[in-house]
């Protein structure tokens, strides 16, 4: 049998932190705030490893980069050279590099490079030049040996998702599943898993609530992506992960949880808890 899924977690889980975990702005308001408090070359390490220690702390032994905390836009050598010192003294693995690269093949490369130096395999969430000038992407992609993961944050059915990526060039291009935009979208969840396995570069595994009635003035929740603890809302997420056991995936699953107005370690260290029963569990026996 093949080897089990890395179970990881998606630090944009951390995109209210540094707001005291009371995002009301929506989205970029996140970003911006954990840009501006990790930019510093003169804070990033202390900071940078701060936020690995909490990491580690709830029991994961890899973690999927979310750009905000290491943008290859500003990121420089030296914050390059903490970043893979204290991730190695953490002792966590890098599966996905999570973001959204717009731009030409310049800001593709620079995206590459830094996913190189860290030894980042794939990177996680949209690459725009993929899907303008798709022959340079896929030269820049082999060059700097890094797989491009579509998430699909839009899309109703899994044959969307890979109308969206094409065909071919399946050595670097395919699929970051998120399975809470799933449930948003009213995408069949399994189905997606089914389709698009042979595609998949990483999994996010996340689980949302039924949309809200009321608005609320939140941008997630008043989009029908309020996150929240594995199990505990509409996407079949013990399923999937079985699923994906079975299947023979054994990439990344990333947990992810972005609530709004509240802290996700303790809902992220019981879904790191629940995933490993569950893998467990799918394996078979005797």
């Amino acid at each position: 049998m093949s080897a089990l899924p890395t179970v990881s977690f998606v630090s944009a889980n951390f995109v209210a932190r540094e707001l005291g975990y009371r995002m009301i702005g929506g989205w970029q308001q996140g970003d911006r705030a954990t840009q501006e408090w990790f930019r510093p070359v003169e804070t990033f390490a202390a900071r940078f490893e701060a936020m690995l220690l909490e990491v580690k702390a709830l029991g994961f032994e890899a973690m999927d980069l979310w750009g905000a905390h290491l943008h290859y836009s500003w990121a420089t050598p030296q914050q390059i050279a903490d970043a893979k010192r204290l991730l190695a003294q953490a002792g966590l693995a890098v599966p996905s590099y999570a973001g959204w690269v717009p731009g030409g093949a310049g800001e593709l490369r620079k995206a590459c490079a830094l996913c190189r130096v860290l030894g980042i395999p794939v990177i996680g969430g949209y690459i725009e030049l993929v899907h303008t000038e798709r022959a340079a992407a896929v030269r820049v992609l082999r060059e700097f040996g890094v797989a491009y993961g579509y998430e699909n944050h839009t899309g109703h059915t899994p044959e969307a998702v890979l109308a969206k990526i094409g065909d071919g060039d399946g050595d670097v291009i395919g699929v970051a599943l998120d399975t809470g935009w799933c449930g948003t979208n009213g995408m069949d969840t399994m189905a997606a898993v089914r389709v698009l396995g042979p595609r998949l570069k990483s999994v996010h595994l996340k689980d949302v609530l039924p949309r809200r009635r009321e608005k609320t003035g939140l941008e997630s929740v008043d989009a029908g992506h309020e996150t929240c603890r594995l199990g505990t809302g509409i996407v079949p997420v013990e399923a999937v992960v079985r699923a994906l056991v079975a299947q023979g995936y054994a990439g990344a699953i990333g947990i992810e949880h972005e609530p709004e107005l509240s802290d996700p370690r303790p809902d992220c260290r019981a879904g790191l808890c629940d995933v490993q029963a569950w893998m467990a569990a799918a394996v078979p026996t005797g």
